[in-house]
Order: structure tokens, then C-alpha cells, then sequence
């Protein structure tokens, strides 16, 4: 996309402020990271380890794996055609607009939910400090603080959210160099434990623990496997980079670049973050609470235990940067997938409002009302917050990524009907899939793979207690969707034989 021709869909002939190519190569970088890193990665990694101790890494690793295909899925359609909504345009233009309609509310729907487990955790990180502040202020005053930076211009977006993953990054890498010298120099933990590499192996079972019998390795894939689903939730929000396209002036140059990046992410922030915390502090007292009471994330954990605690406020303070880089993201993506949905026809008119400045300030501020609401369900159900709102948010982030692989099938066929893009008009066949810039590699088998290991995670959600309500709520969801959809469709249909005087 060049200037703002993509943000105007075809369905909305209406003239009005559109949103503005004002994001620069390093913001983009730096955003499709920062959505990936926060709650999940701080916080909720302990949850996974405990389920499968130090193979862990090998569960990263595979979704890592998984989430790369998914956004190479998407940055093929978001060069070729960058559009704000992403997916959601694409699927309306390519598949249906019942599919548009889908995915964008779902897409819509995921990120609320993230957004209110961002903002149910945010009161453990500022409790480090402040014990007696109640959860819900927390959430409260970030929540305020968030919306009105989000009003500002997506200049200004990027560059707060550039400089939130910059301390991120920071962050993560000297708790990796400080944890590989506390290993080095055998430091030994406020436990009596020497730090080593070793523990991988000889602690708690070893290196796959948990199983359906026993604690024998040969069974430890059962847990490996149960950790799935809690690990594919903290890649949630790699997909923002289709969202960023439709705001950047040379998504040809910045899109593959960012997507190309997000396999050493994985295996630097992930993996090796982790590998080096379990170095440090044994697997099995990860995600216990401290001397207060109080549950910290594992990268406060690992200074705490050698009892440098001047380094874990400083990580808990990047811990909650995190926390807020990812609400950050979360808003943004939703008020422009509002905006999107609007332009397709698929919400409110009153969505597709935008500001002086370029902000789709409708959809900044509905979403931010909606997401208010976690600020009660803090205060009334704290642990419902994060275990049962995780989980949902899980599922809604699965059937997105299936969706994403589908509409991209849907894209290709259009190029071979020579119904694609415009640089596509007058040519079709399957040599025209050759003029793809950034393709999906051996297309087919990617598909496939990824929607078998999708199926795969909704199993295994359905055997875990804490998922299990996840796997009910995902077919509601669909069927409350498409009723939602055949609703607002014949509406439309309605209203536009009015206009043509038709009774």
C-alpha cells in the first residue's frame, strides 16, 4: 500500500478522514514483538513449566514454529494488499463477507480478552511495591493511561510502543547475561541450590517429568503436550504485524522484515529466558510465593533467589511495562479492526470516525468501555480473571489463526481466477502465484500442518480442567457470530431495498 488507498474498503464510498501511513520501519519491528512478549511470557510461563517442567522449551519451540507459518500465512496477503483490518479484509474480499464479519469480530473479541488478563495481572506487578493497592486500581489508572496514549496519533502509538519493547528487550537479554554468570561463577541460590544447567535433568523427575504414570520420562510427553495450549496463548499478538500494515508506508519492506524476525525472537525470548531461569532457580519452585505471600513472575524469581532484589524490582518493573506494551497493542488492533468492520459494512457506521490526527478515535474509545469491564471482574473474580479469561482467549486466538490459513487458501484462488490484487489484474493461472513477493513456503503442507496442530491444541484444551470451559464456549461463540451475522446481513439487505423504494 502506498499513501492511504488501503484503508478505504470498496463498500464505504463515503469520503472521510482516513488513517495515515505514519508507522516507520523500526516501529513496525518493534511492535511485532512487543505484542508477543507480556503476560504470557512474565507470567503465565510458570504455569506451563509446572505442567511440563524444563521440556518446556521443546513446547516454545514447536509453536514457535506453528505461529511463524501463520503470520508468513498473513504477510504474504498483507504485502501484496495492505489494508487496515487485516485478516478480517481479506476474508471479506477473498472468502465471504459471513467470513469477514467472523473473524474480525472474533479477532475483535480475542483481544478484549487478552486485554482484561493484561489488566488482571497488572495488580501482582505493582503489589511488588505497593502491597495494600487493591488490583482493581491498578487496572483502573492503566487502563485511562493506555486509552488516552492510543488517542494521540499512531506516530505516537509507535513511538510509545517502540520504546516499551525497547525496555523489554533490554530487560530480557541482561536477565539472560546475568543468569548465564550466575550459572557460571555457581552462584548458589538463598535455598543452598548452585545454579547449573544440570537441573534440567536432575530435578523433579527430569527433563519431561509429568506424565500419565508415575514420573517416568517415557510418559513426560503427556505433560509436554498439556503445556501446549498455555504456551500457544503467549504468542497471541504476533499476528498485530497485518494489523500495522495498513498504517506503513512500505509494508514490502517493513512486513517481511518483521515476520522474517519473529523465529530468533522465540528462541531468544522464549527459549533461552526460560532455559536460563530453570538454570537458576529449579523448575519445581517456580511459581511458588514468596515470603509475603505474594506469586512473582519467574524473572523476578531468578534474582530473588540469589537475593539480588534491587535486579528483580528493576524486572518488575519490565514486567509490568510488558504488561501494558501488550494493552497497548491490544487497543490499537481493536479499534482498527472497529474501524475495519465498519468500512466492510460489517459495524456501526459511527466506527469508521477519524480523528484530525488519524486515530480512529470510535473505535479507540469502545473498545476501551468494553475493556473496562475487566476492571470489575478483578475486583469481584480475581483468579476467574486470569485462569477462565486466558483460556477463552486461547480458543478465540485459535479459530483467528485457522481463519487466517483459510482466507490465505481463499487468496490464492483469486489470484489464479485473476480475481487478486490490483497488480494481479490480467493475469491468472498458477504461474501468477510466482509474482507473490512474500509467499507462503510449500504453501499447501503449511496449511495443512498448522490447522492439524490447531485441531491438535483444541483437543488437548478439551482434557485440561482449566481450558476445558474454553472448548464449550468457542462453538457458542461461532454460532452467536453467525446468528449475529445473518441478523445484520438481513438488515442491510432491508434498509438498501428502502432506499431503492422496494417494500
Amino acid at each position: 500500500m502506498h499513501g492511504s488507498k488501503s484503508t478505504h474498503h470498496a463498500s464505504d464510498p463515503t469520503p472521510q478522514r482516513s488513517l495515515r501511513t505514519s508507522l516507520k520501519n523500526r516501529q513496525i519491528q518493534l511492535i511485532a514483538l512487543g505484542g508477543a512478549i507480556g503476560t504470557g511470557l512474565f507470567y503465565g510461563s510458570s504455569e506451563a513449566i509446572s505442567i511440563a517442567g524444563p521440556s518446556i522449551l521443546l513446547a516454545y519451540i514447536a509453536g514457535g514454529i506453528i505461529i511463524f507459518l501463520v503470520v508468513r500465512a498473513l504477510s504474504e496477503m498483507s504485502t501484496e494488499e495492505a489494508a487496515a483490518g487485516a485478516f478480517s479484509y481479506y476474508a471479506s474480499k477473498y472468502w465471504s463477507q459471513r467470513a469477514g464479519f467472523i473473524s474480525g469480530w472474533n479477532y475483535w473479541f480475542n483481544y478484549v480478552l487478552v486485554s482484561m488478563v493484561e489488566l488482571s495481572v497488572v495488580g501482582s506487578f505493582v503489589n511488588y511495591w505497593f502491597p495494600n493497592i487493591p488490583p482493581w486500581v491498578s487496572a483502573t489508572f492503566f487502563l485511562v493511561l493506555i486509552a488516552a496514549a492510543n488517542l494521540l496519533g499512531v506516530g505516537k502509538f509507535g513511538e510509545f510502543e517502540f520504546w516499551f519493547a525497547i525496555i523489554k528487550i533490554v530487560a530480557v537479554i541482561a536477565m539472560i547475561v546475568g543468569g548465564l554468570f550466575i550459572v557460571a561463577f555457581q552462584i548458589r541460590a538463598t535455598n543452598g541450590v548452585a545454579a547449573s544447567f544440570v537441573h534440567w535433568f536432575d530435578i523433579g523427575g527430569g527433563f519431561m517429568p509429568h506424565g500419565i504414570i508415575g514420573h517416568s520420562s517415557a510418559q513426560g510427553w503427556t505433560g509436554l503436550l498439556m503445556a501446549l495450549p498455555v504456551v500457544m496463548f503467549s504468542f497471541g499478538g504476533t499476528e498485530l504485524i497485518g494489523i500495522t500494515a495498513g498504517e506503513t508506508a512500505s509494508p514490502r519492506t517493513t512486513i517481511p522484515k518483521a515476520t522474517n524476525s519473529i523465529i530468533w525472537r522465540i528462541l531468544i525470548f522464549y527459549v533461552a529466558a526460560l532455559g536460563v531461569i530453570m538454570a537458576v532457580v529449579p523448575w519445581n519452585m517456580i511459581g511458588r510465593a514468596n515470603a509475603q505471600g505474594t506469586v512473582v513472575s519467574p524473572f523476578v524469581q531468578i534474582f530473588q533467589s540469589v537475593g539480588v532484589h534491587a535486579a528483580a524490582g528493576i524486572l518488575n518493573f519490565v514486567c509490568l511495562t510488558a504488561v501494558m506494551s501488550v494493552y497497548n497493542s491490544g487497543l490499537y488492533a481493536n479499534s482498527r479492526m472497529l474501524y475495519s468492520l465498519s468500512r466492510q459494512g460489517n459495524a456501526p457506521r459511527y466506527l469508521r470516525q477519524v480523528s484530525r490526527n488519524g486515530v480512529p478515535v470510535a473505535g479507540v474509545l469502545t473498545s476501551a468501555i468494553i475493556i473496562s469491564l475487566a476492571v470489575v471482574v478483578v475486583f469481584l473474580w480475581p483468579q476467574f480473571a486470569f485462569n477462565y479469561l486466558m483460556s477463552i482467549a486461547t480458543i478465540a486466538g485459535v479459530i483467528n489463526w485457522a481463519m487466517i490459513m483459510i482466507t490465505e487458501s481463499h487468496f490464492r484462488k483469486a489470484i489464479v481466477a485473476g480475481k487478486g490484487p490490483n497488480e494481479f489484474a490480467g493475469k491468472h493461472g498458477a504461474d501468477a502465484l510466482n509474482l507473490l513477493h512474500f509467499g507462503l513456503p510449500v504453501a499447501r503442507w503449511s496449511r495443512m500442518i498448522v490447522l492439524v496442530f490447531l485441531g491438535a491444541i483444541i483437543v488437548l484444551m478439551w482434557f485440561s480442567p482449566s481450558y476445558r470451559i474454553a472448548v464449550l464456549v468457542g462453538p457458542v461463540w461461532i454460532a452467536l457470530l453467525l446468528v449475529a451475522y445473518e441478523i445484520h446481513h438481513r438488515r442491510s439487505l432491508h434498509s438498501q431495498r428502502e432506499r431503492k423504494g422496494i417494500q
